[in-house]
């Protein structure tokens, strides 16, 4: 059975995607602990993050970074935090979160709520910017 993130990038699912190339994707996380919360994920389904292979963890990273770059720009943070978790969905993600402290990366606390428009707003300026920047 596909994982929700692959539904997701299959389209099956709606999301607020940030970024896309053949072999990654970018979405904004539904239930974030910072506003611009987003899931880098390659599209091919592997659970555990260090079972891809050298080449393609790598080129995960890299992509990260391109997405990273164009989140620091639009949000208003200190630096953008990553995090590798991969408990609650079984397919390799990472976390990039803009923050201003160390408390900003807390999973365990309160999640944000933003509206649909907010999360569209968002998403739509994070995509062109990436397209522009780096396709």
């Amino acid at each position: 059975m596909p994982s929700i993130f692959t539904r997701i990038i299959q389209g099956e699912i709606p999301c607020y995607k940030v970024a896309e190339s053949d072999d990654f994707f970018a979405f904004l996380d539904i239930r974030p602990v910072a506003f611009g919360h987003t899931l880098v994920v390659p599209k091919q389904e592997v659970d555990y993050i260090f079972d891809l292979k050298e080449d393609v963890l790598g080129a995960l990273f890299s992509f990260a970074k391109k997405v990273s770059i164009v989140l620091k720009e639009e949000i208003d943070c200190a630096r953008i935090g990553v995090s590798v978790i991969g408990l609650e969905v079984p397919h390799a993600h990472v976390h990039l979160i803009p923050i201003q402290t160390m408390d900003d990366m807390n999973f365990s606390k309160e999640r944000y709520a933003f509206s649909e428009d907010e999360y569209g707003k968002l998403s739509k300026i994070l995509q062109e910017k990436f397209s522009k920047k780096f396709y």
